[in-house]
């Protein structure tokens, strides 16, 4: 069964009648923000890439608390693979509102030296270029990433983490840079960056190669955010105005911007 986060953040009805894709969401964050967005009204496309089982279980949830989803598998390195998913979108539902890039990756063993990459900028950069002919005035993009990433040119962080971290601030860069083109389209973009959070796959997989690394993360934040928290500040991303440098900081940020 898949869970569901308790409070949701966003005013019942905010949603209603938007349309909205959240990569990586079969599961973590994305399943989490995913439930938010149903519950405020919105239809939801559940995108995974090897998941379906837990995919299509999320929709079942959404669909048996009367909201409307559907899952779509693409595997976002491959641009057919996002054109056919893109064009699904478009024959069940005409457009697209909200895109949320949440998927990442980097640390998984055998996707080959460059795949951290090409998951985190080449990949984010052409899901959002196959998104746009489907939305319109008034969309919101919304790109989520960690603190270790967006501060990676100050702050250096753990090695096991550093390829993540580079290719995700290189995709980071690599959206900023579309901005003056969203914003004569009127689609909104707002970056949200957070600690390390509890209970995700790369959490866990850091603390495989380094043990202890999640908890001392915690006890230098004070307190890291768990994946419903995260997800409830990605969800309030879609809606609220953004602010003047694009950037949502989510949790402590004390480490990273005084030293």
């Amino acid at each position: 069964m898949v869970t569901t986060p308790e409070a949701n953040p966003l005013p019942p009805g905010s949603l209603t009648g938007k349309r909205a894709l959240i990569t990586g969401s079969s599961r973590g964050v994305g399943a989490d923000t995913a439930v938010y967005l149903a519950q405020a009204g919105a239809k939801v496309v559940i995108n995974y890439r090897n998941k379906e089982r837990r995919a299509l279980q999320l929709v079942d949830q959404l669909r048996e608390r009367g909201g409307d989803a559907i899952a779509v598998g693409a595997d976002l390195t491959d641009p057919e693979s996002v054109a056919a998913m893109f064009a699904r979108v478009r024959d069940e539902w005409g457009g697209l509102d909200i895109l949320v890039l949440n998927a990442s990756g980097g640390m998984e063993t055998g996707m080959g030296e460059d795949y951290a990459l090409r998951l985190n900028r080449d990949a984010q950069l052409n899901v959002l270029e196959a998104a746009l002919p489907l939305m319109g005035e008034g969309g919101r993009v919304v790109f989520v990433t960690s603190h270790q990433a967006h501060f990676i040119r100050e702050v250096p962080t753990m090695p096991e983490y550093e390829p993540v971290a580079v290719s995700k601030r290189a995709g980071e860069d690599a959206l900023r840079e579309r901005i003056p083109d969203l914003r004569a389209r009127g689609i909104g973009f707002v970056v949200v960056s957070g600690d390390m959070i509890e209970g995700t796959i790369t959490a866990t997989l850091l603390e495989r190669a380094r043990p202890g690394a999640i908890e001392a993360r915690k006890e230098a934040a004070g307190r890291l955010y768990n994946v419903a928290e995260f997800a409830g500040e990605v969800a309030l991303a879609c809606i609220e105005e953004v602010p003047v440098d694009n950037t949502r900081l989510v949790g402590d940020v004390s480490s990273f911007v005084h030293r």
